[in-house]
C-alpha cells in the first residue's frame, strides 16, 4: 500500500504553461496564428508630461473593429511622483508588417477631462471604463467623489461613446 502511494505521488500531470496547443489555438483572420495585441509600454503617448515619465495604469486587449486583428486600450498618465494625476484613455493598433511599432489610432478620453481610470475592460468589441473625477474645484485632487461608467464602440469607422451621468462615490 505504501508503495502504490508513493508512486502515485510522482506521477503528477505535466505543469500548465497557460498555452493552448491543437485545434483549439486561437487563429487570425487568414487561419493563421492569432496576432499579438500591441504592446502598451511600447508606445510614445501624445501625453504632455512636462519632462515627467509616462505611466501605463491599465491595459485591456480586444478586437474593436472586427478585422480579426486584437487593439490595446490603454489608460497612460504622467508619473509626477505624487496625488493623482488624470488619465488620458487610448487605442493602439500593430501595423501588420514585420518589426512595425504599435501605434496610437485613437484617443478615447483626454486628460484634460481630469478624471482617473478605473475598471478598464474589452468585450465583445466594447471598451468599458469607470471614471473617477470632481463634482467641484474646492474637491481635493486626491479624494474624487464622482464615479462614471463609460462605454465606446467603434462604429461607423469612429468610436462613440455612451457616458452615465455622475454618481457620488460616497467617499
Amino acid at each position: 500500500m505504501a508503495a502504490v502511494i508513493g508512486g502515485a505521488g510522482l506521477l503528477q500531470p505535466d505543469r500548465a504553461t497557460g498555452a493552448t496547443t491543437g485545434p483549439e489555438r486561437p487563429t487570425g483572420p487568414a487561419g493563421g496564428p492569432r496576432a499579438a495585441a500591441p504592446d502598451a509600454h511600447a508606445v510614445t503617448y501624445p501625453l504632455d508630461c512636462k519632462g515627467a515619465p509616462q505611466a501605463v495604469a491599465a491595459t485591456a486587449e480586444g478586437d474593436l473593429d472586427g478585422d480579426g486583428r486584437p487593439e490595446t486600450v490603454a489608460a497612460v498618465h504622467c508619473d509626477a511622483g505624487s496625488g493623482t494625476p488624470p488619465h488620458a484613455i487610448y487605442v493602439l493598433a500593430q501595423d501588420p508588417a514585420k518589426d512595425a511599432a504599435p501605434r496610437v489610432v485613437a484617443t478615447l478620453l483626454e486628460a484634460t477631462r481630469k478624471q482617473t481610470t478605473t475598471d478598464l475592460t474589452v468585450s465583445d468589441g466594447l471598451v468599458t471604463a469607470s471614471l473617477l473625477g470632481y463634482s467641484s474645484p474646492e474637491v481635493p485632487r486626491y479624494s474624487p467623489d464622482t464615479k462614471q461608467l463609460a462605454k465606446w464602440r467603434w462604429t461607423g469607422g469612429k468610436f462613440r461613446q455612451e457616458l452615465r451621468d455622475s454618481t457620488p462615490t460616497g467617499v
